[in-house]
Parts: structure tokens; C-alpha cells; sequence
């Protein structure tokens, strides 16, 4: 039996990071824990490291196989793209710090995977992680979004797995 994938997404901020983890089989994903990283430091390479340090206890914890990260996007002035990479840069070298391999995905292309509509609200995105991977209540948006990219992930990285596979195959 093969054993699962297990995927963290992260949807980072420097008020709020988002972070999922699901286990993949096949085509299957299952929801294995989510939530939000809410730094509590008022200094931003406090909060930075908090980010860092909680991503690295969630990493020990649920051991992933392989991490997938939105992309910055132009955010509402210069001053928020900057903190939103600079949170990103903490949740990358997280995943450095454990060897892991990182996938980056824009929003759009999350939210196209995920709703099949690049210009989805956060609402929509929530509304369908519930009911994709079947949750008792509704992740909390940023959770959803980090949810939202390990799904499209998983996605993805099944479709090359399989095209790759259908190429290894000779016809005699």
C-alpha cells in the first residue's frame, strides 16, 4: 500500500497565517488540522519568528511530505506587500528547515481549482473546503485559504504524477 501524501498549505500574513494540512491517496484528500498563526509580538522580526517557530512545531508534528505556499500578490499599497512577503519568507524557510519541497500558487490559480472561478471571494472559498473535504464547521477564512492551496496542490501534483506515468508506459 502506497502510503499518503501529506501536504501543508500556508496562506501567509504577518497579522494573520493561515496554515492546512491534508493527507492525499490517489485522488482522495482528507483533512488532517487547520488554523491561523496570530502573532501576538508587536516588533515585526518577533512576529516574523513566531510565525517561523510555529510552522516548524506544526511541521514536527504532522510530518508533510511537501508544502505549497500562495504566491504575493499586489496587495493594497507597497507597505502591505512587503509584510506579506516578509511573512512568506518566514514560512519559507520553515519548509527549508526540514528539507521540504515548496510549490508556490497564485490566488487565482487557487481560487480557479477551488471554486473554478479565479476572481472567488473568501466566503466561496470557505463555503467549498466545508464541503470538499466534508468538515464539521467552516475553517476560518485564512485556515480555509491554506486549505484551499494544498487542495489545488494535491491537484495539480496528481495530474503530473499521472501524465508522467502515462508517458512511462510504452505500447507494443
Amino acid at each position: 500500500m502506497i502510503s499518503p501524501n501529506i501536504i501543508l498549505g500556508i496562506d501567509p500574513g504577518s497579522v494573520c497565517t493561515g496554515f492546512g494540512f491534508i493527507s492525499q491517496q490517489g485522488n482522495h484528500q482528507t483533512y488532517l488540522a487547520c488554523g491561523c498563526i496570530r502573532p501576538k509580538a508587536k516588533e515585526m522580526s518577533q512576529r516574523l519568528y513566531e510565525i517561523y517557530h510555529h510552522l516548524t512545531l506544526l511541521i514536527e508534528k504532522y510530518n508533510p511530505n511537501q508544502v505549497a505556499i500562495e504566491k504575493v500578490f499586489m496587495a493594497k499599497n507597497a507597505q502591505s506587500a512587503l509584510k506579506l512577503g516578509q511573512a512568506r519568507g518566514a514560512a519559507l524557510v520553515a519548509a527549508a528547515s526540514f528539507n521540504l519541497p515548496v510549490f508556490e500558487y497564485s490566488p487565482r490559480e487557487m481560487k480557479q481549482a477551488i471554486v473554478g472561478y479565479g476572481a472567488a471571494q473568501k466566503e466561496q472559498i470557505q463555503q467549498m473546503i466545508f464541503t470538499l473535504l466534508n468538515l464539521k464547521k467552516k475553517a476560518p477564512k485564512d485556515a480555509a485559504d491554506a486549505l484551499g492551496v494544498a487542495i489545488c496542490h494535491a491537484s495539480v501534483y496528481h495530474f503530473k504524477l499521472n501524465v508522467n506515468k502515462s508517458r512511462a508506459t510504452t505500447h507494443d
